[in-house]
């Protein structure tokens, strides 16, 4: 038997359609957007457009350099990464002195830093202390580096210093003092470095200079013992004083010879043969002076070759000594670094932080990202909960 079907043309009534009112706008946007997205954008709209105070920038520009650095060419900008040079190093040292405590103990001497960063009107979000800063040093410390940005162009080898404030006088003077801090840095590394330059050649030319003093008075206690100016010359003059003795005995023998040949019995004879005999005395006494015995000339002699010798290698050692720290002054200098300011610090008219837009644009966007995020990972949530 066929089912029967009642098939109702007319228009349904509208009690049977349960048509509902459209809800406004605002309420068909989703919650998980108007708490990730809408609150925070407009919390940052409010705080960055009404509260936020304005800072001012003092920005300087400065390099660190030798002295006979050049300015490098394209294949060594390219090869840069490999390592870094001395001034570069220097330059790091510098930026790392500028975001110290030392340099914020070195301000405190000279400014209120913390009043500085606590002016009356400031908003409690930029100041310094904020509600859950400390008020130690180490807080302070803290929120001095939110004012001190310094960075380094490794193309050019120019660091830039950025020093915020909510004074413009405030920001230029903590950049001015940074400056100064830096370059007395550099100039006790430089000192150092000259220092430990010459410091071994210094103690070498000493050492020689000592030891040349040294021999030289024994040289000369040497020749006061001695009664010798130079034993050396007493030694020729006594040779040469033998010499001529020998050679006036020789002409009295060949003169005895002679006379002897043509009158054997001449009163003469004697005459002769005592004044050789007595020239041979003399040039054995002579001779002894000059050697034979302990109190001759030849022992004292040897000596005193022996001072001048050592005296002759301490100069020349002293000499070389001497060049030797000539050298390491020449390469100290040579070497030394100078901190160049190409951009002193300026004195802002206009603050330009916050970027109020950029803020809040950047809050907009990261909020819309960060719920563009969580809506796909619950919707492939969802999605697989169906499957």
């Amino acid at each position: 038997m066929a089912e029967s079907q009642i098939n109702y043309l007319g228009p349904i009534p509208e009690a049977l359609t349960f048509r509902q009112e459209p809800k406004p706008w605002w309420r068909r946007l989703p919650v998980g957007f108007l708490m990730v997205v809408a609150l925070p954008t407009m919390l940052a709209m409010i705080y960055f457009l009404l509260i936020a105070t304005p800072r001012y920038v003092s920005e300087a520009r400065f390099i660190v350099r030798q002295a006979n650095q050049s300015t490098p060419s394209a294949l060594g900008v390219a090869l840069q990464g490999v390592g870094l040079s001395s001034a570069q190093s220097e330059a790091f040292a510098v930026h790392e002195y500028i975001t110290s405590r030392d340099a914020l103990e070195q301000l405190g001497r000279r400014y209120d830093i913390a009043a500085m960063l606590n002016p009356p009107g400031a908003d409690a979000f930029s100041r310094y202390p904020r509600f859950w800063d400390s008020r130690s040093q180490e807080g302070l410390y803290k929120g001095f580096q939110r004012f001190v940005t310094v960075g380094f162009d490794s193309t050019t080898g120019i660091s830039t210093l950025r020093v915020e404030g909510f004074r413009a006088q405030d920001a230029r003077s903590l950049n001015e003092a940074l400056l100064a801090g830096g370059e007395q840095l550099v100039n006790r590394l430089n000192d150092r470095a000259r220092a430990d330059a010459v410091a071994e050649a210094t103690i070498a030319r000493d050492e020689a200079q000592t030891k040349l003093t040294d021999i030289q008075n024994q040289l000369t206690a040497f020749r006061n013992r001695e009664q010798f100016l130079d034993p050396e010359l007493a030694a020729r003059e006594s040779s040469t004083l033998i010499g001529g003795l020998l050679a006036t005995v020789a002409q009295l023998r060949a003169d005895r010879d002679q006379l002897a040949a043509e009158a054997p019995q001449s009163p003469q004879l004697p005459v002769i043969e005592g004044r050789i005999a007595a020239y041979e005395r003399q040039i054995a006494a002579e001779r002894a002076k000059v050697a034979g015995t302990s109190t001759s000339l030849a022992p004292r002699l040897g000596v005193y070759e022996t001072l001048s010798l050592q005296r002759e290698l301490a100069d020349r050692e002293l000499a070389q000594a001497t060049a030797s720290l000539v050298s390491a002054q020449h390469d100290a200098r040579r070497q030394k670094l100078y901190l160049d300011r190409i951009v002193s610090p300026n004195l802002p008219d206009k603050p330009v932080e916050p970027r109020r837009w950029i803020a809040i644009l950047t809050i907009f966007a990261s909020s819309l990202l960060i719920y563009a995020v969580g809506w796909l990972v619950w919707a492939g949530v969802r999605e697989h909960r169906q499957d």
